[in-house]
Formats: C-alpha cells, structure tokens, sequence
C-alpha cells in the first residue's frame, strides 16, 4: 500500500522551468559563423572556416606578443597586467596572496554598443 499526502500543509507544484525563465542566449559556434558567410560571399565552408580559425590564431600571436587589435566595428583588444595582491579566501576568511597575472580586456567599439 502506497502512503497519499494529504492536502493540508503539503507544497504547491512548482511552475515549469520553461515558463518560470526568459528564454537564454543561445551560443554561436565559429561553424556557424564560416557557414554564414561562405553562403554570403559564395565560396566554400572549409575555405571560410580555415580563414576565420586563422583569423584567432593571429589574433592569440598578436597579443601574445602585446599588441593591441583594433578590430573595426567590433572593438580592441589588449593584454593588461594585473599586479599581486593580497586577497581573502571567502570560506574561511584567511589571506591569501594572489600572484600576479595578464588577462586579455575586450573594449568595445561605438558602432557595437549602439548595435545592441
């Protein structure tokens, strides 16, 4: 014999996710990106996908070596260098010192701010 709940005190079902959440952004891959514009300049996906693979390899090249990217219409791209510092570990609260690092900051451009 299988026990019921009963009615009284017993949670409300929960909506679905689905109609509970805006819908989430879905992720562009770079195959899909070469096959919309091998179909939009007329030449053949592999072609295109080995361009825009390159593209990223020149563009990791160049900031490896510090340059910045301008990529027009898109923004910059640069290397920065943040210093060590000395930081908390959020569990326990003791401190930590945080070595120094390089990370890569994206700036965009006016014309992809305005876009969006």
């Amino acid at each position: 014999m299988a026990k019921q709940a009963s009615s009284k005190g017993a949670a409300p079902k929960a909506a679905p996710a689905a109609k509970a959440k805006a819908a989430a952004p879905s992720t562009v891959t770079v195959k899909q990106i070469a096959a919309e514009l091998a179909e939009k300049h007329d030449m053949p996906k592999r072609q295109v996908e080995a361009i825009v693979n390159d593209l990223g390899d020149a563009f990791a090249a160049h900031l490896k070596k510090g340059n910045k990217i301008r990529y027009s219409g898109i923004g910059v791209l640069e290397v920065r260098s943040r210093a060590a510092r000395t930081g908390r570990n959020p569990a326990t609260g003791a401190e930590i010192q945080i070595p120094a690092s390089k990370k890569i900051a994206f700036r965009p451009a006016k014309e992809l701010k305005e876009a969006i």
